[in-house]
């Protein structure tokens, strides 16, 4: 599978930095709507806080994965202001997203789960 690097611009990728598996920047999007309408930087934002700062969201890449999920009809836009007083583009999850976000979420648990099967206990480590 192909991966990339979730990191904004502005930062130097770190080791302690995870590559995310193609598809997951498109679930952590739809994941990110589910609790309302946001402009690209927010979801950014939201995904690294939740990630405890793990996963850094490239623009680059946001915004190619914000254009894809509008075209399957996953998420919606409009133009809005945003908290600086800035002209934004707002996203929200369509009802098509958020079916395709239940899908995604039980094929990733599923693989989380056989992931940590096979890598065992964390006190195994070492």
């Amino acid at each position: 599978m192909a991966a990339y690097w979730g990191r904004m611009p502005t930062r130097k990728p770190d080791d302690d930095r995870l590559a995310l598996m193609q598809g997951t920047l498109d679930l952590l999007i739809l994941r990110t709507l589910v609790t309302g309408r946001c402009h690209g930087q927010g979801i950014a934002r939201t995904i690294g806080r939740q990630s405890e700062e793990v996963f850094f969201v490239d623009h680059g890449s946001l915004y190619l994965a914000l254009q894809r999920l509008e075209e399957k009809g996953w998420i919606g836009a409009e133009w809005g202001v945003s908290e600086n007083n800035r002209r934004a583009r707002f996203y929200s999850l369509t009802e098509k997203g958020r079916e395709r976000l239940v899908e995604k979420t039980s094929q990733w648990r599923r693989l989380a789960r056989a992931i940590g099967t096979i890598l065992g206990p964390e006190e195994q480590e070492g």
